[in-house]
């Protein structure tokens, strides 16, 4: 599973729970939008998860839709 924390800035602190959402959230994200190696786009998408993760949202589902259809998508999770 890709991980969120190296997009983390320093200062940024959540709890292991709120960590393993974000990161849940932006493996998904990635995978259905296929960006296996598009480091900007990662950046981005793990961006908008962590900035989501500040307002207080910690369902990894939630973030998923949320990313996706900011992104043009449908909010479905990837077909595994």
């Amino acid at each position: 599973m890709p991980d969120i924390l190296p997009f983390l800035k320093s200062g940024s602190v959540f709890e292991p729970e709120a960590t393993r959402a974000m990161s849940v959230a932006f493996d998904e994200v990635c995978r259905a939008l296929g960006l296996n190696a598009d480091a900007h786009a990662k950046e981005t998408i793990a961006l908008r998860i962590i900035e989501l993760a500040r307002r207080g949202e910690r369902d990894p589902d939630r973030l998923r839709r949320v990313v996706l259809e900011e992104a043009g998508g449908n909010g479905s999770p990837p077909s595994a």
